[in-house]
């Protein structure tokens, strides 16, 4: 049986989407959910699907290896962040190399690095008039938005797409292609 662990700062969408799709087409995976926000939807989500979720605070992240016992106890094959916005320790990326994965709602290298997230993304792209835009999964390294790229998927943007246009078209591409290749690094690892 595969196990991912998924980490997510927020409402959860992505993890929530991960997870049914997994549900609906590949019955061997075990989740277990992270979250350094206890008040974030992802909690109530995790709980709707049945799914353990663990709560951490900011020093037991960086200033242990908790985290890194847990994932070990849960013997993970995969880590995932969905919407995780803390920078990954050193400790948790040496002892998971190129097991970590991330997905960023821009085309990296552009609109990445320390604050880019959400909704200022698609500001950004917006202000900047891009013709298009889209979504990274790539490996986590020690650095924000740094890790070597898995696949890219692009949008165009219509002159009268605005803020939230953009935000819906990443959305629809995160939802479509984050579980695929979830599942091709899992393959690529049996």
């Amino acid at each position: 049986m595969n196990k991912i662990a998924i980490f997510a700062s927020g409402s959860g969408s992505n993890a929530e989407n991960i997870v049914k799709y997994f549900n609906k087409h590949q019955k061997d995976v075990d989740f277990l959910f992270l979250t350094n926000n206890s008040k974030a939807f992802v909690n109530e989500r995790a709980q709707k699907l049945g799914i353990d979720i663990i709560n951490f605070t900011k020093e037991e992240f960086t200033k242990t290896s908790n985290i890194v016992n847990i994932l070990q106890e849960f013997d993970c094959d995969l880590i995932v962040l969905a919407g995780f916005l803390w920078l990954i320790p050193d400790n948790l990326v040496s002892t998971y190399k190129n097991k970590i994965i991330n997905i960023h709602p821009a085309l990296l290298p552009k609109y990445g690095g320390k604050g880019m997230y959400g909704a200022k993304i698609h500001e950004a792209v917006y202000n900047n008039k891009e013709s298009e835009t889209g979504i990274t999964i790539h490996y986590v390294d020690s650095n924000y938005d740094e890790g070597k790229i898995i696949s890219q998927i692009s949008v165009g943007i219509d002159k009268n797409d605005t803020p939230a246009d953009i935000e819906a078209k990443i959305h629809e591409l995160e939802y479509l292609h984050y579980p695929l290749v979830v599942e091709e690094l899992l393959s690529e690892r049996n």
